[in-house]
């Protein structure tokens, strides 16, 4: 075995147990810590060797615990700011849809489809009656508003039941066309 090799093994079984206790009476987690300490104890060693500690003889007394516990600290340190930024942003999601909730339940109480549409519907009905030809909307009315049948509506006008199928069907022909956009909606909530 390698002087390095050696070196690496007596560094972890030395270190290994008295690091893993220091990193995780910070990040109270086994397996980040265990990510922490090998890494911490990697890094060691490679910086040890990049400095050619493993063959200068005048090393081998050295306490290398020094800038071990350093870089555990580091590490340790980056971990706890990035959970600390990485919660943060979950606490604000979960803000943001906690707020994005409340309006959207805020806003299905305070609506009312049925009198939003009616309204809407009521609103084109009265527009597209004012359009039509004054007798087909006075036919439309006694129908529909007073509860008229065609045969009351013929003789009080004096015109034939012909003629006053053809002005409902004409005012209903003219209806349909002008709420064919609110037809599903109309579907949906009365059918």
């Amino acid at each position: 075995m390698k002087i390095e090799e050696r070196f690496f093994n007596t560094i972890y079984n030395k270190y290994y147990q008295r690091s893993y206790l220091f990193v995780k009476s910070y990040v109270h987690s086994d397996i980040v810590t265990e990510d922490i300490v090998t890494e911490a104890i990697i890094a060691l060693w490679e910086h040890l060797r990049q400095q050619e500690y493993f063959e200068q003889e005048e090393n081998s007394g050295k306490d290398i615990a020094p800038l071990l516990f350093t870089i555990l600290r580091n590490k340790a340190y980056n971990y706890l700011k990035h959970e600390a930024v990485r919660r943060s942003a979950i606490e604000n999601l979960q803000d943001i849809r906690s707020y994005e909730l409340s309006v959207r339940i805020s806003s299905l109480e305070v609506c009312n489809p049925d009198k939003i549409f009616m309204q809407d519907i009521s609103r084109i009905v009265e527009e597209t009656l004012r359009q039509l030809p004054q007798q087909t909307r006075k036919i439309f009315q006694m129908s529909r508003n007073e509860g008229k049948s065609n045969m009351e509506i013929a003789s009080e006008i004096s015109i034939s039941e012909k003629t006053v199928e053809y002005h409902i069907t004409k005012s209903l022909k003219a209806l349909r066309l002008s709420l064919k956009d609110y037809l599903p909606i109309f579907l949906f909530f009365f059918a």
